[in-house]
C-alpha cells in the first residue's frame, strides 16, 4: 500500500474478471450486485469529473475463458487503471492444470499492461474453513505468479490473500465463496489505497471484534442448508461442464461516463 501526497488524476477504469469483481454477493434492493469494483468507481468518480467507467466481469469465468472474452476488449478501450482478477475459479476445480492457469493469467498480463496506465492485480482473500485449506496449495502457486507479473510489468498487487480482516467467516455470504457488502468495501478501500489515494479507512485490514461462535446444532444446520442451496448445485454445474455465468453478457461492457452507468451507488 502507498498513498501520494498528491491524489492521482485517473479519469477511466476497466475491470475484467469472474464473480468476485462481478460483485456477488453484494445485493443490491434491485436484485443486482454492487461490489468492490462498483464501490472503487464511484469514488474515483467523485474526484475526477468526467470519469469513465467499464466492468467487464462475468460470475463462473475460468481464467482462458477472460482471455478470451474480456481482455482485448479491456485494452482496446485504453483506460487509465485496468484490474485484473483470475484464476481462482480453475484453481477450485478438481482437475487443474496450474501451468496452464499461470501461462493463461501471463498471457493476460502481457496483453493488458502496455494499454494502460497502471495495471492492478490481486492476491484474492481466502476464507477460513476446510475449503482454503484444501485448495491454499494452488492458491499459493497462482499468487506466486501474480507477484512475478506485476514485478517484471510494474502492476500494483493488492494482497487480499495476506489481510486477516478478509478471512473472517463474518466477511463472508451464505454460500461461502462471495464476500458480504463489508468485505467487498474493505477490498475496495484497498484497491483505492494501492493506487496512490489518500485512505479513507485506515484499519480496513483489522479484523472485526470476536464475537461468541454458533452452538454446535447451529452450525451443523447452517452446514446442512449450505450442502443442499450451495455445494451441490455447484457440484453439479462442475460435473455437467456448466457454469453460473454462461450466457450472461458483461456487468458494464462498455467504457461510458459513470453516471450514466449508475443510479444510485
Amino acid at each position: 500500500m502507498h498513498t501520494n501526497s498528491t491524489p492521482p488524476a485517473h479519469t477511466s477504469l476497466v475491470a475484467v474478471g469472474d464473480s468476485f469483481t462481478e460483485g456477488m454477493s453484494d445485493l443490491l434492493p434491485d436484485g443486482s450486485y454492487r461490489g468492490w469494483a462498483d464501490l472503487l468507481a464511484a469514488r474515483m468518480a467523485a474526484r475526477q469529473p468526467g470519469f469513465r467507467y467499464a466492468n467487464l466481469a462475468v460470475r463462473g469465468k475460468l481464467i482462458g475463458q477472460i482471455v478470451e472474452e474480456q481482455v482485448d476488449l479491456a485494452a482496446a478501450m485504453r483506460p487509465d487503471v485496468i484490474t485484473l482478477v483470475g484464476g481462482l475459479n480453475d484453481t477450485l476445480r478438481p482437475k487443474c492444470d496450474m501451468g496452464r492457469v499461470k501461462g493463461l493469467l501471463t498471457e493476460a498480463v502481457e496483453r493488458l499492461a502496455p494499454h494502460c496506465e497502471q495495471l492492478v492485480l490481486m492476491r484474492s482473500p481466502g476464507r477460513q474453513g476446510p475449503v482454503l485449506e484444501r485448495f491454499r496449495p494452488r492458491m499459493e502457486e497462482l499468487f506466486d505468479c501474480v507477484d512475478g507479473l506485476a514485478e517484471k510489468h510494474g502492476a500494483v498487487v493488492v494482497d487480499l490473500y495476506g489481510a486477516a480482516s478478509l478471512s473472517d467467516p463474518r466477511m463472508w455470504d451464505v454460500d461461502r465463496l462471495h464476500l458480504t457488502h463489508e468485505g467487498h468495501r474493505r477490498v475496495a478501500e484497498a484497491v483505492w489505497q494501492s493506487l496512490g489515494y489518500e485512505p479513507e479507512d485506515t484499519d480496513w485490514h483489522t479484523p472485526m471484534p470476536p464475537t461468541p461462535l454458533p452452538g454446535w446444532m447451529d452450525r451443523r444446520v447452517a452446514d446442512a442448508r449450505f450442502a443442499r442451496t450451495y455445494l451441490l448445485p455447484w457440484i453439479g454445474r462442475r460435473l455437467t461442464g456448466r457454469s453460473s455465468g454462461d450466457g450472461r453478457p458483461a456487468k458494464r461492457p462498455d467504457l461510458l461516463p459513470y453516471e450514466d452507468l449508475t443510479g444510485s451507488l
